[in-house]
């Protein structure tokens, strides 16, 4: 009996061992399952926490702008900013629409006080200049010593006639330094000296910023300088050492660096006097004058200047009154009238699109040969933008009226130089 109970107590003992270690087995695989599934489920929620993460991060890009353009609905998107050039070409063809044709012609002349007041010599400026300019609205007035009497009485004079104009106005003088230096000689200023003594760049731009800032402080806004001929003729007397000398390539430097160091000072440069005038010996203040000068020849030698200064951004071109029937079959036309050297070589071949301005039409190689009239009228066919000085102001300015109005000349050309012009007269105003 004894043991029989025994052999029970340890049988009952086994079986409660055996379901303790069943159900510790159970347990831990329970345990293991619920963390199996905590962390199988971690697992799905950050993978899929990645995915949202990684989907709105390339939704965002597809929405933000490229770098340095605007976001949706700012004040950029909807009013986009407009460049400078932009609002420079608007504000002239605003300025050129609302200008009647009377208005227009006039802004293609640039005359002398005298010829728009009719006084004998005009030394200030008062109520004659302010009538005469609302009469004829003039592109501009030029300058000699005679106007100027003292530094006061200049600044005065060219301030007043500034405020007068209906239009903005070029207030221009010659002022190439040498024995061609209308205000340093008036006022007594220091000389920069003739060009043919300046022997490099840095001193041709270091000339071109001195005439530019006192040109500048007493008005002045264009400066018919610098002189852009090569002198090749040793006779030239005209020219002479108005030229930086008889070397292309090294004239071409300091023509180029002139320009820029004007150009800086706010004062308009106006190269002068194409195709070059170096190798005539004539003075066509005088009568007809005549380069023999070929094609290549210039273009070798001649032109190379006016390129430097065109490379630069000269605001301006004097076409000179010789004739060079080698640039043009023999056609002995004056450059100044001839749209072969106008048109087709300097705007075509050089790629000028600037002004270009006639040398003045009071010369006796214009003024010998032509009325005033039919000399306005045949420049501005031939590509002119602006008559410089016409021998009688009045009958040219007539006379081109008229033959707008008559379709001899197109009003849509005069409108193409009129922009040319405000380009130059309205660039400041953007900057300031």
């Amino acid at each position: 009996m004894n043991r029989r109970e025994a052999r029970r107590k340890r049988r009952i003992r086994n079986q409660i061992i055996s379901y303790v270690i069943t159900a510790v087995l159970l347990a831990a695989v329970a345990v293991g399952v619920f963390f199996g599934i905590r962390h199988i489920s971690n697992a799905m929620q950050e993978k899929r926490a990645q995915e949202e993460r990684q989907e709105n991060a390339e939704t965002e890009a597809e929405v933000l702008p490229e770098e340095g353009e605007p976001e949706a609905g700012s004040p950029e998107e909807t009013a986009p900013e407009v460049s400078d050039e932009a609002l420079l070409e608007e504000l002239v063809n605003n300025t050129i629409a609302d200008m009647s044709l009377e208005d227009k012609v006039a802004g293609l002349f640039i005359i002398r006080p005298e010829a728009l007041t009719g006084v004998g010599t005009a030394v200030q400026a008062g109520d004659s200049t302010r009538d005469a300019l609302a009469r004829y609205p003039v592109g501009g007035l030029v300058y000699f010593s005679k106007n100027i009497q003292s530094a006061q009485q200049l600044g005065e004079m060219l301030g007043n006639t500034a405020g007068y104009a209906k239009y903005p106005l070029f207030l221009a003088v010659d002022e190439e330094g040498g024995r061609v230096a209308r205000v340093a000689d008036a006022l007594g200023l220091e000389n920069v000296g003739p060009m043919a003594s300046i022997g490099d760049a840095e001193a041709a731009r270091s000339a071109g910023t001195t005439i530019g800032t006192y040109l500048r402080e007493y008005g002045f806004n264009l400066d018919f300088a610098p002189v852009a001929d090569v002198q090749t003729n040793p006779d030239n007397t005209v020219i002479g050492d108005r030229a930086f000398g008889s070397d292309p390539a090294g004239v071409s430097l300091m023509v180029q660096a002139a320009v820029e160091g004007m150009q800086e000072t706010g004062v308009s440069a106006c190269l002068k006097h194409f195709p070059g005038h170096g190798n005539t010996t004539g003075d066509s203040h005088e009568g007809a004058v005549e380069t023999g000068r070929t094609l290549e020849e210039m273009q070798a030698a001649e032109f190379l200047p006016f390129q430097a200064g065109i490379a630069a951004g000269t605001d301006m071109v004097m076409v000179g009154h010789i004739s060079a029937p080698g640039l043009t079959g023999g056609d002995s036309l004056p450059a100044s009238l001839n749209e072969e050297i106008i048109t087709g070589i300097l705007r075509e071949q050089l790629g000028y699109d600037g002004i270009v301005i006639t040398d003045a039409m009071d010369m006796a190689a214009i003024s010998s040969y032509y009325a005033s009239d039919e000399a306005a009228v045949k420049a501005l066919k031939a590509g002119a933008d602006m008559i410089l000085m016409p021998e009688d102001f009045v009958q040219a300015y007539e006379g081109v009226v008229a033959a707008v109005r008559d379709g001899r000349i197109d009003e849509n050309r005069v409108n193409d130089s009129l922009r040319r012009i405000y380009r130059v007269k309205y660039k400041d105003t953007l900057a300031q």
